[in-house]
């Protein structure tokens, strides 16, 4: 447990605050089961938020959020976001002070092979849980995430600010787009920031960029791929080394989806909208450097490019405008990019040492959590 000693950190975070905030608080979180939403639910266990998790059995073997024993943390329901009455239920049963939506089909890839039902999952699930949220006759503060994949991405060099254009080209990015535009309808519509005082929701969306870090088992993303094909003594396919991304640590943007939440709660009518989580500009990287920064930090291996063709359209270019976080918020980026690289390998080379992901997962919040020195 980290120290209430450990006050201010160079994110803007602060324990105590955190803490206060929380700690005895019904979280209802969903897609608890997945890569981010196993990290988030680690941190507010360790906070001593009171968390029910709503989300379809982990996907990937093994699992984040099995090697931290999840069922132990938490209050799992194993369903999908289109069983309206189940999701109906387990929302109005627990009575929540917060919830934090992060359940979604998250991989570009996949989504061209299942476009309808990644639709179905990112925007009318999104739509359910707004809707249930309708029925929930009590304060409640609500935070959904999206994507950085939610612009109209025109491949240009400056960063996206949260008032440009929604858009997708892939099924994914299509479909967080329209969930975004759902959000919109609902915030306006059933949770206007005008009426609080009558339906006292406060609803807030949460914008990250393309996230690493230990536990993430996924089939294509870049550092689960990494980290199989070295564990295997193979060379690593990169397919896109060209394509730049804004790259940061698991816990930079669940910091800001927390620290989100601790200011929505408090002036629900101030810090509604949407909010950009992502790095600095200077550690937005083409996917070569993050994959020599990840060889380096293994200590051998070998990355190649295969010929491929009739692959589905991915974006080549992507950053974020990160200042409104930075400025009204008090959020800022920790790692840079190469720590970020570096701490994730570092991660899944301690877990193959017999480091338990428990241990490693716990290490890693306290050490992001502890003041600059």
């Amino acid at each position: 447990m980290v120290s209430t000693a450990a006050q201010t950190l160079a994110t803007g975070l602060n324990w105590a605050e955190l803490r206060d905030t929380y700690a005895g608080k019904k979280v209802f979180l969903t897609g608890h089961t997945g890569f981010k939403g196993a990290w988030m639910l680690a941190w507010l266990h360790q906070l001593g938020a009171q968390v029910k998790g709503y989300a379809l059995a982990p996907e990937t073997e093994p699992s984040l959020y099995a090697l931290l024993g999840g069922d132990t943390l938490c209050e799992s329901v194993i369903a999908d976001l289109s069983e309206r009455a189940t999701l109906e239920n387990a929302v109005l049963d627990f009575q929540p002070d917060f919830i934090f939506h992060l359940a979604a089909q998250p991989l570009v890839r996949l989504s061209y092979d299942i476009p309808v039902e990644t639709f179905a999952t990112n925007a009318i699930g999104t739509a359910n849980l707004l809707d249930t949220v309708r029925r929930l006759e009590k304060p409640c503060t609500v935070v959904l995430i999206t994507t950085d994949k939610v612009y109209e991405n025109q491949e240009w060099v400056y960063p996206y600010r949260e008032t440009d254009r929604l858009g997708g080209y892939d099924p994914y990015s299509a479909s967080k787009a329209c969930a975004e535009l759902v959000i919109n309808c609902y915030a306006q519509s059933f949770f206007n920031p005008a009426n609080y005082e009558q339906h006292r929701k406060g609803v807030a969306v949460g914008r990250a960029g393309n996230v690493i870090g230990g536990g993430d088992w996924a089939k294509d993303r870049i550092i689960p791929d990494i980290v199989r094909a070295l564990g295997q003594g193979q060379p690593v396919q990169v397919r896109n080394p060209f394509a730049v991304r804004p790259w940061q640590h698991v816990l930079e943007p669940i910091g800001g989806y927390l620290l989100l939440g601790v200011r929505l709660a408090a002036v629900p009518v101030k810090y509604t909208g949407a909010w950009n989580f992502g790095p600095h500009l200077q550690d937005t990287l083409p996917v070569s450097a993050l994959a020599d920064t990840a060889l380096q930090a293994w200590g051998t291996g070998s990355y190649e490019t295969p010929a491929l063709t009739g692959q589905p359209h991915e974006a080549g270019l992507l950053k974020l405008d990160i200042s409104k976080a930075i400025n009204e918020l008090g959020w800022n980026p920790r790692f840079s990019a190469a720590e970020s690289i570096r701490n994730t390998i570092a991660w899944y080379k301690a877990l193959a040492g017999g480091k338990s992901a428990t241990e490693l997962v716990q290490a890693d919040i306290e050490a992001y959590c502890a003041p600059a020195s």
